[in-house]
């Protein structure tokens, strides 16, 4: 039906007295998204659109036991203890909004909740959607249509470009996974990936990545060794930035010739992944490749 989130997706909100945090839960529960709580310490007793805010993760999970998702909007410095507190809590998916996140916050709280086999979507990302049954995150669900194609990407920005360009030529997303765009992040193309081969709603997969980092090499390397895999089309962003030059995103970190969108590329070619010249190209390639 769809990975990672669903109809059973049972939502806790950190951050949800603040301007974002409340912002989005209403329009999560406008899409039908069931957000049973909030935490935001020192606001406990509060009500945010019929959601009651609690001071702590324990206190919500103690009157609402079903919930198993948390979504963090805290700002930055705190965003380390409030993924703790989840993890803690014994919450075993953890979406983080939040951006400009400490790095060795990053590293610190994404090796802690893989110890304790928990996941982590983020830092710095949009969060999931599964179309129509939930979404736990911040992107516009109008441009995002029902459907069989799983995407992943490393851009928020093109998440949405992608769904709706999907939508105008017929297709839809069975589960669409921001994964970040910050150097550490918990969840990697290859992990989104594998949960797509096991999933029944899933007939192709998009890669939206972009320069830095070695993330679309590994997963070259890993998708052409498997025996039984599901077709997948890629894009690169930022295949004209100036050689060495740093982008917006944390992530985007050109070194030793690999990072680059040449680099990415002619892993992805190699591969035998189909890459689009420009984001008009992903369906027609779709049709290809299906």
């Amino acid at each position: 039906m769809a990975i990672l989130i669903d109809s059973n997706t049972k939502v806790l909100v950190q951050g949800i007295t603040g301007k974002q945090g409340s912002f989005h839960t209403k329009l999560m529960k406008e899409y039908g998204t069931k957000i049973l709580a909030g935490v935001t310490p020192g606001k406990g007793g509060q009500k945010i659109y019929d959601v009651p805010v609690y001071d702590t993760v324990f206190e919500a999970i103690k009157d609402y036991p079903d919930i198993n998702t948390s979504i963090v909007f805290v700002p930055a410095p705190f965003a380390q203890d409030a993924v703790i507190e989840a993890v803690d809590a014994g919450l075993k998916l953890i979406v983080v909004i939040t951006e400009r996140v400490p790095m060795h916050d990053e590293m610190f709280f994404v090796n802690y909740a893989r110890a304790r086999n928990a996941k982590i979507i983020g830092p710095n990302c949009p969060g999931i959607i599964s179309p129509p049954y939930s979404k736990v995150g911040i992107m516009p669900a109008h441009l995002f249509k029902q459907g069989h194609i799983g995407l992943i990407s490393r851009s928020g920005t093109l998440t949405y470009e992608v769904a709706y360009r999907l939508a105008r030529k017929g297709y839809g997303i069975s589960t669409a996974v921001g994964i970040g765009g910050d150097a550490i992040i918990g969840t990697d193309f290859i992990e989104i990936y594998t949960m797509f081969l096991e999933d029944k709603a899933t007939d192709a997969v998009v890669v939206i990545g972009e320069i830095g980092g070695d993330m679309e090499e590994r997963f070259s390397e890993f998708y052409s060794k498997l025996n039984s895999k599901k077709p997948v089309v890629a894009f690169i962003a930022g295949r004209s930035a100036p050689e060495g030059k740093r982008m917006g995103h944390a992530g985007a970190i050109v070194s030793m010739g690999v990072g680059s969108a040449e680099s990415k590329i002619n892993s992805f070619k190699k591969a035998n992944i189909p890459v689009a010249d420009f984001l008009d190209d992903i369906p027609a390639l779709l049709n290809k490749v299906l």
